[in-house]
């Protein structure tokens, strides 16, 4: 039911009788809190957008579903991230509706969407469309989105990092996909009935990641262990296998 598009770091999937465009971490604001860093970047708002723009419009989804941390700030959004995401909300619901499922760095999004026709924003632990729980993965999901027989998550911004013969060594954004365990979730008192698992890579390319196949520190508090058998692809579609023995 979620099929990753090739070359792109989103999916499509279908469930309830629609057809849906999923992406993870847009991040939109970025560029803000890296000039707090002290690391100076041109703003690639207008890009992320139009990025994302050409894949509504070559899928033709009836809704899109963006997996958390839409935004970047922890709290009340710069003037300059509210004006990306104002621009961004606007676009897309020109094309389609949008769902926004709140992550750890949406703080105050709700108030940023309320502008916008359109844009629905979800709770921290999720939403369930259909036969497919989306949730972004810092906190646990809901009964609901458990329920579902596939869970969709983000929040690790899942990277790869390969090295060749010679010893030189490139990072690639990954999906990771694999059964569930349960037993991951049972001592919150919660039943996962999904039997597939499928995390989402970043959408921005300029955030940083979890290298799976060399750190076991994850960020979500049900991983690796609700991971079950999980493989990791790249986004052109390569199969590599099974993530921790790469």
């Amino acid at each position: 039911m979620v099929e990753p598009i090739p070359d792109v770091p989103a999916a499509t999937a279908t469930t309830a009788g629609e057809r849906l465009l999923v992406v993870a971490d847009y991040h939109a604001g970025l560029e803000v809190a890296l000039r707090r860093d002290g690391v100076e970047l041109q703003s690639a708002a207008a890009e992320r957008r139009q990025r994302l723009l050409g894949i509504v419009t070559e899928t033709r989804p009836d809704r899109v579903v963006a997996l958390g941390d839409i935004g970047n700030a922890l709290g009340t959004p710069s003037d300059e991230e509210k004006r990306e995401l104002r621009a961004l909300f606007d676009a897309v619901t020109e094309l389609c509706p949008l769902v926004v499922v709140k992550g750890n760095h949406d703080g105050d999004i709700e108030t940023v969407a309320a502008d916008s026709e359109g844009v629905t924003v979800t709770g921290g632990d999720g939403t369930r469309i259909g036969d497919i729980g989306f949730a972004h993965g810092h906190t646990w999901p809901s009964a609901s989105v458990l329920s579902a027989e596939t869970l969709c998550v983000a929040h690790e911004h899942p990277q790869v990092r390969l090295e060749d013969e010679v010893g030189g060594a490139r990072t690639e954004r990954a999906w990771l996909r694999g059964g569930v365990n349960p037993d991951a979730f049972t001592a919150q008192s919660l039943a996962a009935e999904a039997t597939q698992l499928v995390v989402f890579p970043a959408f921005n390319d300029r955030v940083g990641g979890t290298w799976v196949n060399e750190n076991d520190a994850f960020l979500a508090p049900f991983l690796p262990e609700a991971l079950a058998d999980g493989e990791a692809y790249l986004l052109d579609g390569t199969r590599l296998g099974r993530y921790d023995r790469l």
